[in-house]
């Protein structure tokens, strides 16, 4: 084992070993009190009807379940942010307080970083910069240190600087990770199959090499400043340096969104960028296949007319084509408050387990679709109403996608963002006005040149193997009465959970609905 890995298994066998022992601990001290004293009257119980101690011990251990994770560094508050987003693998008191992590570091000296800009920019590089802003950073965070810089001509910009030695921590934290993953596989396999921790453990890390690496960031803030030119109210920062340690960027003008005052802007300003935040980020999951992982409010600076800013692209998550066709018709069913059909498309974006009760999990859906398919930000936290989603699929065996944790996450801190600034929005509203943008998207994708040859054979195999599906959708297209269908054919539970490989007419389908929509915006 490498000597960083195996420093880091020390402290981390430590941390967490003390936090065990002092769970036991209390656990064991519960219990006897349990024993020795008779429970109290409903009047001296805590509010969710717990004796008070036993709530006050809840909130000591989610308290200290935040500390250790704390203290652990970056990697494990990344992975603390998205188990807060896993009703189905924690507690309600735990993932309450595991929405309060952030980074616990202390501001070091510029003198630290000088060592790192001299590595990746030069020994001169002072000269790149007329002044750099050195009493006070920006920004400070367990990987990085932000600093505002001057450049030559009086240009602002920003200067990121990685912290020394952070790269190999985090990856030695990796590594032990999956290591756990393997052993969580083989010693509970049954536990497993409905949550797939190395594939789950699997897209986070993806989604921060960005963050070990500033080139990477570098990429992902290029990509998105090509994506979000269609949004108007909108802009991502210019790249002006990028090395593996050192970035430089342009200065993002106004003010968190968490820190707006709200009466500053227009009624019709403060809409229009929370929809279009919206947009682009729904354009994000399902054009793009590319979207910001960490949209949190303090990612998003806003000022009264110019463009918002979202910035720290070092976090973002990528889904492969057809989990994102699968996502789309599941959030159309949302929109259109149909939880039976929200059950159908989650299962067959995920994986049905042999024990998996599916008709408990679609009445499950049909009671809960309802209650939030028409509310606005202010009343419903959608981030929230997806992992709802997620806990009841897991407790009827229903396996979801690795990519779900980091699609939780990151749109339980979009709608947050956009409650800062226009809790007045419906998601659902929004999301059924870009539909047909969205699908003329898709359609051109579909006749792409790149796409045309499989496209055509996967045509080919469904007219070959569906007749009848076909039919139906010529059928629908001469009548102009259209029905997205984008997924596989139904997994029985005898088939053990897995998904047929045959391809669907899913995409004879989407053809069709980029055809229509293509008329008519010719008209």
């Amino acid at each position: 084992m490498p000597s960083a890995v195996g420093d880091r298994l020390r402290l981390v066998v430590k941390v967490l070993g003390s936090l065990v022992a002092d769970e036991v601990g209390q656990a064991t001290r519960l219990r006897r009190r349990k024993r020795d004293t008779p429970l109290p009257a409903a009047s001296d119980r805590a509010p969710d009807g717990a004796p008070e101690d036993v709530a006050g011990s809840e909130l000591r251990r989610a308290k200290a379940v935040r500390r250790a994770l704390e203290s652990l560094g970056p990697f494990y508050v990344k992975l603390g942010q998205m188990l807060s987003t896993r009703p189905d693998m924690v507690p309600r008191s735990i993932r309450d307080e595991l929405q309060n992590l952030h980074d616990q570091v202390d501001i070091q000296p510029f003198s630290v970083f000088e060592p790192v800009l001299a590595q990746d920019l030069g020994e001169d590089w002072k000269l790149r910069f007329d002044d750099v802003e050195t009493v006070k950073p920006l920004g400070a965070a367990s990987l990085a240190q932000v600093y505002r810089v001057t450049l030559p001509g009086g240009r602002p910009a920003v200067v990121k600087i990685q912290r020394p030695g952070i790269q190999e921590g985090v990856l030695a934290d990796m590594a032990l990770m999956r290591k756990a993953a393997r052993i969580v596989a083989r010693v509970a396999p049954r536990f497993n199959e409905v949550i797939d921790i190395e594939a789950m453990l699997g897209s986070v890390f993806d989604a921060m090499e960005p963050e070990l690496d500033f080139t990477g960031e570098a990429r992902n803030m290029d990509e998105a400043r090509e994506h979000v030119r269609a949004f108007r109210s909108l802009e991502v920062p210019r790249v002006l340096h990028a090395g593996p340690r050192v970035l430089v960027q342009s200065l993002a003008a106004g003010t968190p969104l968490h820190h707006v005052d709200r009466a500053h802007f227009t009624d019709s300003e403060r809409v229009e960028l929370g929809k279009d935040l919206l947009r682009f980020m729904y354009h994000g999951y399902f054009v793009h296949r590319f979207f910001h992982a960490d949209p949190h409010a303090g990612n998003i600076f806003a000022a009264p007319g110019v463009p918002a800013t979202v910035i720290d692209w070092g976090m973002v998550g990528r889904l492969d084509r057809r989990t994102s066709l699968q996502l789309l018709p599941l959030f159309m069913t949302i929109a259109q408050n149909d939880g039976a059909g929200l059950a159908q498309h989650w299962a067959e974006m995920g994986r049905v387990t042999p024990w998996a009760n599916m008709s408990a999990f679609i009445s499950d859906m049909s009671a809960f679709v309802p209650k939030v398919s028409h509310l606005s930000l202010e009343d419903m936290n959608f981030g929230v109403a997806l992992t709802t989603v997620l806990a009841k699929a897991s407790r009827r065996g229903i396996g979801s996608p690795p990519a779900v944790s980091l699609l939780g996450k990151s749109f339980a801190n979009l709608d947050g963002s956009i409650r800062h600034l226009a809790p007045e929005i419906t998601l659902p509203e929004v999301f059924q006005g870009e539909v047909p943008r969205i699908m003329l998207a898709l359609g051109k994708e579909f006749l792409g040149r790149h796409q045309f040859a499989r496209n055509s054979m996967e045509l080919l195999l469904t007219a070959v193997t569906s007749p009848e599906q076909v039919r139906g959708v010529l059928s629908d297209v001469a009548n102009r009465q259209f029905a997205l269908n984008v997924h596989e054919p139904r997994t029985p539970a005898s088939m053990g959970g897995q998904r047929p490989t045959r391809p669907s007419g899913g995409l004879l389908a989407l053809g069709a609905m980029a055809y229509l929509i293509g008329r008519n915006h010719g008209r």
